[in-house]
């Protein structure tokens, strides 16, 4: 199987993973370039990665989910029969388009993207479909890796998991790669 990326040496958390991360554009950006981010905004995004590489730490939310993820990636792997493994994944096209996934295949055939917080499962749950704000993050993936599809696994501790398919969008993603080229060349000019 040919692919779009190399996969990066890095393991997600560290300080090298960090720098990595703050070079390029990772999945998490996504949302906020194309303004769907209700928590940042492109102008907040473009200063720190004009600025100094930092670790911006993780809020309560955030810890409990990365505290969750690997019995998710256990839970997701059980249902589907499928192996996966956290990966840092790098365009060949575009050296800045990044993406470090929650789970992919050894064969690269299929990625999950997981989130293990209560609001998104409660979001999730409510039209079986992936929340707003999440959108560009799956579609970013899929631009890197160039799968047609991915799951997005949503896990929340006495809840039923949510395995929600999101097909690839050809429309989006040439916007979003439009959005973030002209981002990237911002971010890269002298503020």
């Amino acid at each position: 199987m040919s692919t779009n990326y190399i996969i990066v040496g890095l393991e997600q958390g560290t300080p090298a993973w960090h720098e990595w991360r703050h070079n390029g554009i990772g999945a998490s950006d996504a949302s906020t370039i194309m303004g769907e981010n209700p928590f940042k905004d492109a102008a907040q995004l473009l200063h720190e990665k004009r600025g100094p590489a930092i670790d911006r730490g993780e809020n309560e939310a955030m810890a409990r989910g990365t505290q969750l993820e690997p019995e998710a990636r256990r839970r997701y792997m059980a249902k589907t029969g499928r192996q996966v493994w956290p990966a840092c994944l790098q365009s060949t096209r575009y050296d800045w388009l990044r993406a470090s996934v929650d789970g992919l295949t050894v064969n690269g055939d299929a990625v999950v993207e997981i989130k293990c917080g209560n609001r998104v499962y409660q979001m999730a749950s409510q039209d079986d479909s992936v929340p707003d704000y999440y959108y560009g993050q799956t579609q970013h993936i899929l631009a890197v890796t160039g799968l047609d599809s991915l799951d997005f696994w949503c896990y929340w501790p006495g809840n039923p998991e949510l395995l929600i398919p999101v097909p690839r969008d050809a429309v989006y993603i040439e916007r979003l790669l439009d959005r973030e080229l002209e981002f990237w060349r911002q971010a890269r000019q002298i503020a």
